[in-house]
């Protein structure tokens, strides 16, 4: 069964180099054991990566051992819904690539929210 995206369509992959997503895979998918439900695509921003590193996930620095360069401005990866909503409440949510963001996402928050954040690419 092919997973959709929030538009529903076919969910695309957001990144393969770093590979991102709860599998590792490029997509932005989740299973229950994935406690951060990892179903948001977005590209990230400095504002962003500043704010996530001061929530506790820094997202910026190589981690060698795991095989992750850390992003930068520009990188696209997948977020944890939870922390996504808190940066849009708090006014540095990064741009959301629709394309790639699961379907689930609409169980938290709605279409037109993810749409004023949407990418321009």
């Amino acid at each position: 069964m092919t997973e959709l995206n929030v538009l529903g369509t076919a969910l695309k992959p957001c990144c393969t180099n770093p590979a991102t997503g709860y599998f590792r895979d490029g997509y932005c998918r989740t299973m229950s054991e994935d406690s951060g439900t990892h179903i948001i695509s977005a590209i990230m921003t400095a504002e962003f990566l500043a704010y996530t590193k001061l929530k506790g996930n820094d997202l910026s620095t190589p981690i060698p051992h795991w095989q992750f360069p850390g992003l930068v401005a520009g990188s696209k990866w997948c977020l944890c819904i939870s922390r996504w909503l808190q940066a849009e409440k708090d006014g540095v949510a990064p741009p959301v690539l629709l394309e790639s963001t699961l379907q689930k996402a609409l169980d938290y928050t709605s279409i037109e929210l993810l749409k004023q954040y949407q990418a321009k690419v």
